[in-house]
């Protein structure tokens, strides 16, 4: 199994990509859900694209949706709350034995 540096509900900050014109570099968003063996995520209101829907049971109406598409994972980068900038997040082990992530510019502890 894979691992990531984002886990699902992190807020981060898109470092660089896009295509066709767009600009995604500096946008932020909360992380939708994580693919860690495609190694890909799906953030909130980022790489949004036009899906063309068919009249169906469950979409009556049909039309044109737009949904978030899934950006590779090393072009996002976490946002630490107490310094507000785009951060590499380190891994370190507290007293009680559990890992946890933290910011490797001031040091604040993401979860633990």
């Amino acid at each position: 199994m894979h691992s990531l540096h984002v886990k699902k509900g992190d807020l981060v900050e898109v470092s660089i990509g896009g295509k066709k014109g767009q600009k995604l570099a500096g946008e932020r968003g909360k992380v939708l859900r994580a693919f860690p063996e495609k190694g890909r995520v799906i953030v909130e209101k980022v790489n949004l694209i036009k899906r063309h829907t068919r009249p169906s049971q469950t979409n009556r109406q049909g039309g044109i949706v737009e949904k978030e598409a899934p950006i590779d994972a090393s072009n996002v980068m976490l946002v630490c709350k107490k310094c507000d900038k785009a951060v590499r997040a380190g891994h370190r082990t507290l007293e009680n034995g559990k890992k946890a992530r933290f910011c490797r510019k001031c040091g604040e502890v993401f979860e633990g």
